[in-house]
């Protein structure tokens, strides 16, 4: 079914970034949709952290006064159902959902995040979002001084380890198999105490979602309060691919300063636009690139109002 009405903006996806584009977009009084289907990548987690007035709310709590503050600006439409199709051109967009709607609008926001792939860890799911974390700067603090089990491998991992080392310094390295390190790498762990394991993990051992230890292969068993591993990412969406936006090296959608992709009228912002992966950061591009469409939409009207 076609709505025969046709939106200013379409924003697909309602974390941070799309709701708060959707607050701004609202107040300056255009007509917005924000199609999404009610399953965050944040959902796993128990508390978010690091937004101001906002740490250590759950995800789910997050959202629902998002939306109740939205729902004072009636421009702001929300459709809980599944974009699965994206096409037109600058000034006439289509979205198809996944329970067969199509929505029109002007200019197409796509604010759809990344999804974790499964990691094949025996046990990992059972500690996900409760002792095991993607972020330590939204999860460090609860974990500070604790016994920690790093999972990664590789030039990231020399990234990651100091950074973490702020928080604790008390961690153990499993690499999963092969650690993609070099000599001068391994030394540099030594050298700060860590202990760097390559054996692959057989399972994680936890109580109620707290870790326990770490069971490798070989029959090592780390103790550890905490795991902090590197996830395997894809954008939330095919979508901006599919109508074409160039995508980095890195696979997340090419944007300028404002949000613009490589095709005109659609914009993108938050996780799927970024390798910073933090609620307030997603939040923050969403705004700065619904300024940008607001501006675009006001340009045109004016162009178009003033022949």
């Amino acid at each position: 079914m076609t709505n025969s009405k046709r939106y200013d903006v379409l924003i697909i996806g309602g974390g941070p970034a799309g709701l708060n584009a959707a607050l701004v977009l609202g107040r300056a009084r255009k007509d917005v949709a924000v199609i999404d289907e009610g399953s965050p990548r944040n959902a796993v987690t128990q508390h978010a952290h690091g937004f101001l007035t906002r740490d250590g709310i759950t995800p789910g709590e997050f959202r629902r006064i998002a939306q109740e503050e939205i729902s004072a600006y009636p421009s702001v439409t929300f459709i809980k159902d599944k974009a699965v199709a994206a096409t037109g051109e600058d000034g006439d967009f289509q979205i198809t959902t996944a329970q067969g709607s199509v929505y029109m609008a002007k200019k197409l926001f796509f604010a759809v995040g990344m999804a974790d792939r499964p990691l094949n860890l025996p046990g990992l799911s059972e500690v996900y979002g409760k002792s095991a974390f993607v972020c330590p700067y939204c999860d460090g603090w609860e974990l500070r001084d604790e016994r920690l089990v790093v999972i990664n491998q590789g030039p990231e991992l020399m990234h990651f380890a100091p950074v973490l080392w702020g928080w604790s310094k008390n961690l153990t390295i499993c690499t999963n198999g092969p650690d993609g390190l070099t000599e001068a790498q391994r030394e540099e762990l030594q050298q700060h105490g860590i202990s760097l394991f390559d054996s692959p993990i057989r399972q994680i051992d936890s109580v109620q979602g707290i870790a326990q230890q770490v069971v490798l292969e070989d029959g090592t068993s780390i103790p550890c309060r905490g795991i902090f591993f590197k996830p395997d990412l894809v954008m939330g969406s095919h979508l901006p691919q599919d109508i074409g936006c160039r995508m980095t090296d890195e696979g997340i959608v090419a944007v300028d300063e404002y949000g613009k992709t490589s095709i005109p009228g659609v914009y993108c912002a938050g996780d799927a636009a970024s390798r910073m992966h933090q609620a307030i950061a997603a939040a923050s591009k969403g705004a700065v690139t619904a300024a940008a469409i607001n501006n675009e939409l006001n340009t045109e009207n004016w162009m178009r109002e003033g022949k």
